[in-house]
């Protein structure tokens, strides 16, 4: 008996040396909870009113799409222009971790990036399509990120406009002279070719243009599209409606990270965001080129808006400045020119191919 008692201690003792091996070895696995299990809880801010239809419509579906993709794992709480911070200072707010996600559009920020322009909108660049194929397949998204690298901030694609209207005129455009000493609501390098036109840019927020539109403080305005235009009531302040938007030809929106946020997150957070905002970039397109049908239709059958083409010369001699402006500034800074360099390069080949395709399809349809 005492030899099977010896035994039996002996088992007891193998045991527990067995557990206390295990416990020692799986405790710390235990306490140091995995990168895979960690919730992150960010903020977004944007450059974008409250309850704006598309534009902070999609960002706040965009940050349902991140919970709920992410098992609850990455929740983004988002902050409208001026709820958190003056919408304007959303990219230095992204840039100094402050806030780790931010979305609004490139050319915001031309003050600080000049050439970050060309990844949003530039006259007479790229529409949409051309833009998508640029930032996935040209080598777009890797210039981007490049440009934005020194300020700790990494971009994403989310959103596009479509090509833009040219605007709304209480007088008639019919030759290039029209445009002399024109008081026009338009921004950035779109200003810069006005100006250069003979008229006068003028800069005004959203919330300021009909107003001055109306009392003559400006005598026209360029805003988004037919969706946007005539929710804001431009119809009754002007009665010429202008297209196309040469200025604007398929405004990119985008998704901003603070590349150190980004670094703490695990490899499938990360592909999360990626698609997201893959998937943002598509929705706000198709919201714009659906709701701009409805919205066109209603201003010229219910409004009687007259939508007018730009005449031929006006548009020929806008190019032949846009071109001019391009080259100064290009002169001035070394990564403005690389990047409108690479443009230029893959906006011709585009150009070749859209030319037998799209371009060609729609002539036939209308043969």
């Amino acid at each position: 008996m005492t030899q099977i008692g010896n035994l039996q201690r002996l088992a007891r003792f193998s045991n527990l040396l067995l557990i206390f091996g295990c416990t020692f070895i799986f405790t710390p696995l235990a306490v140091a909870a995995p990168a895979e299990n960690k919730t992150f809880e960010w903020k977004m801010v944007t450059t974008w009113p409250p309850n704006f239809p598309i534009f902070q419509e999609g960002v706040e579906q965009l940050s349902k799409d991140l919970e709920l993709m992410s098992g609850g794992r990455l929740k983004v709480k988002v902050y409208a222009g001026g709820e958190l911070i003056p919408a304007l200072q959303t990219f230095d707010a992204v840039s100094q971790g402050t806030i780790q996600m931010g979305h609004g559009a490139a050319y915001y920020w031309a003050g600080k990036v000049p050439a970050a322009q060309f990844m949003s909108a530039v006259p007479f660049g790229m529409t949409a399509k051309g833009m998508n194929a640029w930032f996935y397949g040209g080598g777009g998204l890797e210039l981007w990120r490049k440009l934005y690298k020194d300020f700790n901030v990494i971009p994403f694609p989310a959103g596009n406009s479509g090509v833009q209207m040219g605007g709304w005129f209480r007088k008639k455009i019919e030759k290039v002279e029209d445009l002399q000493g024109l008081k026009m609501r338009i921004p950035g390098l779109g200003g810069k070719v006005l100006a250069k036109a003979g008229g006068t840019p003028v800069l005004l927020a959203g919330g300021e243009i009909y107003s001055a539109l109306e009392r003559g403080t400006i005598d026209a305005t360029e805003w988004v599209g037919p969706f946007h235009d005539e929710r804001l009531g431009l119809y009754r302040a002007a009665k010429y409606y202008y297209y196309p938007g040469w200025h604007e030809p398929g405004t990119t929106l985008e998704l901003i990270v603070n590349a150190k946020a980004w670094e703490e997150l695990p490899e499938d957070l990360k592909k999360i965001i990626d698609v997201a905002a893959r998937a943002t970039n598509q929705w706000m397109y198709a919201q714009f080129e659906a709701s701009n049908v409805k919205a066109l239709q209603e201003l010229k059958e219910k409004y009687k808006v007259e939508v007018l083409p730009f005449p031929p010369e006006v548009i020929k001699e806008l190019k032949r400045l846009t071109k001019a402006v391009l080259a100064e500034e290009a002169a001035k800074n070394a990564n403005f020119k690389e990047v409108y360099d690479a443009v230029q390069q893959f906006q011709a080949g585009h150009a070749a191919w859209s030319a037998i395709s799209d371009d060609a399809y729609s002539k036939a349809l209308q043969e």
